[in-house]
C-alpha cells in the first residue's frame, strides 16, 4: 500500500473516533440541558455524569487529529486554512467557552445552570459547523483566483447541500448518542433515563438514515464523480445499513433486566455502521482532498518523513492506550462512579 494511502486511512480512523467521542460528548451536553429541568426522569443526570469525565478525552483526540492532518499531508494546510477559517475558527471559539465552563462550572455552582446551556447549545452548534466543511470538498464551492483558493459563500450558503450535511451531523450525533446513553443508564440501572433515551433512540434512527439519503440526492452538479461513485459501489454502504438495522433491532429484544432494548449490542452494531459508513466515504473520496484542486497524493508529506512520524504516532498511543483502559474502568465502568455512591 502507498504511504498517502496509509497515512489517508490513518486520518480517516482518528475522524472516526473523534467523530464517536464528539458525538458522546456533544449529544451528552445537549440532553443534558433538555431535561436539566425535568422532575419526571434522571436522563439529565446520566448524561453530565458521563459528560463530566469525558470531554477532556473528546479534546484530546482533536488535537491528535489535526496534529496528524498537518504532518501527514503538509502541502494541504494553505488550502485548507483558507477555505476552512470561518468554520473552524468558530468551532474554536465555541469550544473554548464550552472548555471554560467545564473547568469552572465544576468548582462554583451558580454557573451550573449557564454551564448547562452553554453545553447543551454548543452540543449542537460546534458538530454543524464541522460537518459544514464537507461540502466544500465535493466541488462546486471553492474558487481559484489568481492561484489562490477563495470560497464561494454565497453559493455553499443558498446551497440545500451544506442544510442537508448539519442536518445529519445533528440527527447522527443525537442517536448515537441517545443509543449510548441507554447502554450507559443501563449500566447505572436508571431505568427512568434508560427508557427516556430508548424512545429517542427510536424515531431518531429512522430519521438519521432518511437524512443521510436526502444528503446524498441534494449534492450539486460539480459533486456528480462522488455520487456516482457511490451508487456504483453500494456493498459497504449496503453493509452498514444491515449493521444499523441489526442495532435497531436489538432496541425491540429484551435484555436480562426484562424491559425491551439490548443496549449493549445496539451500541456495537450502530458503531460498526458508521465505522463501515466512514471508511465507504473516505474510500468515495480518493484521491481528492478538496474536488478538484487538492489531491491526497499531492498534499502528502515526503514517505521517509511519513514513517518516522508513524513511529512517534506508535510511540504516542502506547502511553495514552493504558490511560484510555484506566479511565475506562474508572468512569464507565466503576459502579460507584455510575452509580455516585
Amino acid at each position: 500500500m502507498e504511504p498517502a494511502i496509509i497515512a489517508i486511512t490513518l486520518l480517516w480512523s482518528l475522524l472516526f473516533i473523534y467523530a464517536m467521542l464528539g458525538s458522546l460528548d456533544f449529544g451528552a451536553g445537549f440532553w443534558g440541558m433538555i431535561y436539566g429541568k425535568n422532575d419526571q426522569t434522571s436522563a439529565s443526570q446520566i448524561a453530565n455524569r458521563f459528560l463530566s469525565p469525558t470531554w477532556e478525552v473528546t479534546n484530546v483526540f482533536f488535537v491528535i487529529f489535526v496534529v496528524a492532518l498537518v504532518s501527514f499531508f503538509p502541502f494541504a494546510t494553505t488550502m485548507l486554512g483558507s477555505l476552512l477559517l470561518v468554520p473552524v475558527g468558530i468551532g474554536l471559539l465555541l469550544l473554548t467557552i464550552r472548555t471554560t465552563f467545564m473547568v469552572f462550572a465544576n468548582h462554583a455552582n451558580k454557573y451550573r445552570d449557564l454551564l448547562v446551556i452553554t453545553s447543551g447549545l454548543t452540543g449542537l452548534i460546534i458538530p454543524a459547523l464541522l460537518v459544514s466543511m464537507l461540502p466544500i470538498t465535493l466541488g462546486g464551492f471553492v474558487e481559484i483566483v489568481d492561484d489562490y483558493p477563495r470560497l464561494l459563500y454565497a453559493e455553499l450558503i443558498a446551497h440545500p447541500t451544506l442544510y442537508m450535511h448539519i442536518a445529519f451531523g445533528i440527527s447522527t450525533e443525537l442517536f448515537i448518542s441517545a443509543v449510548f446513553l441507554m447502554d450507559y443508564s443501563q449500566e447505572a440501572e436508571d431505568w427512568s433515563a434508560y427508557q427516556t433515551y430508548r424512545n429517542h433512540s427510536l424515531w431518531l434512527g429512522p430519521v438519521s438514515i432518511i437524512i443521510a439519503v436526502l444528503t446524498i440526492e441534494t449534492m450539486p452538479p460539480e459533486a456528480s464523480w462522488f455520487v456516482e461513485t457511490v451508487k456504483s459501489n453500494p456493498l459497504w454502504f449496503g453493509l452498514s445499513m444491515l449493521f444499523f438495522l441489526l442495532g435497531y433491532a436489538f432496541l425491540f429484544l429484551k435484555g436480562k433486566h426484562g424491559r425491551r432494548g439490548r443496549a449493549r449490542l445496539a451500541v456495537i452494531s450502530i458503531i460498526i455502521q458508521y465505522g463501515i459508513a466512514v471508511y465507504a466515504y473516505g474510500t468515495t473520496h480518493l484521491p481528492y482532498l478538496i474536488y478538484p484542486d487538492l489531491t491526497v497524493s499531492g498534499s502528502f508529506t515526503n514517505p521517509t518523513v511519513f514513517y518516522q512520524l508513524l513511529i512517534v504516532y506508535a510511540g504516542g498511543f502506547a502511553i495514552l492506550i493504558p490511560g484510555f483502559i484506566l479511565f475506562w474502568k474508572l468512569f464507565l465502568k466503576d459502579q460507584r462512579y455510575l452509580k455516585q455512591q
